[in-house]
């Protein structure tokens, strides 16, 4: 039997240097909280407010596809690694939206004080659902977007701070 419709997918797209429990808190509470048949995680070739990432793109991809292995509905794109520059979430979402019905983009509470700078937020902005997963010490705010979904995480760790427990 033919599919009458596309999949329904949501991206979590990010820097993931490296990935760790946290993004797989929000991995695991959008699988169950969202309507999507797919999840993809998008690493960035680099984010377009950084100048520089620590982990190669390549191993940054290697670290997702391990992390998220156990899951079945997850696939890890190197779609952005791939295009080797800094890519905007409407490109990646332009992209997607070829082969899927993108339907959810997830981001972390940490990015909605810069998220109206985006390239091309407001066409981003009437055609997603926004899904913030909750940090803390970040509250969220919710004047700039259209549509929403809280995903109660609260993981009290970042990027930042494990590669700071390295040095």
């Amino acid at each position: 039997m033919f599919k009458d419709r596309l999949e329904r997918v949501a991206l979590f797209g990010g820097s993931f240097d490296p990935p760790h429990f946290g993004h797989k808190l929000v991995v695991e509470e959008a699988l169950e909280t969202l309507d999507i048949d797919r999840l993809v995680v998008v690493p960035t070739f680099l984010n377009p407010f950084k100048t520089k990432f620590h982990a190669t793109p390549k191993e940054r991809f290697a670290l997702c596809v391990e992390m998220f292995k156990p899951f079945s509905e997850v696939m890890v794109s190197d779609y952005e690694i791939e295009q080797g520059e800094a890519t905007p979430t409407f490109k990646t979402v332009s992209h997607f939206q070829k082969k899927y019905t993108v339907g959810y983009i997830i981001i972390g509470a940490d990015n909605l004080n810069s998220i109206d700078r985006w390239y091309n937020f407001e066409w981003l902005n009437e055609n997603i659902t926004w899904v913030i997963a909750s940090r803390a010490g970040y509250p969220i705010k919710s004047e700039k977007l259209r549509d929403f979904i809280i995903l109660d995480v609260d993981a009290n760790i970042s990027s930042t701070q494990i590669r700071n427990q390295k040095k």
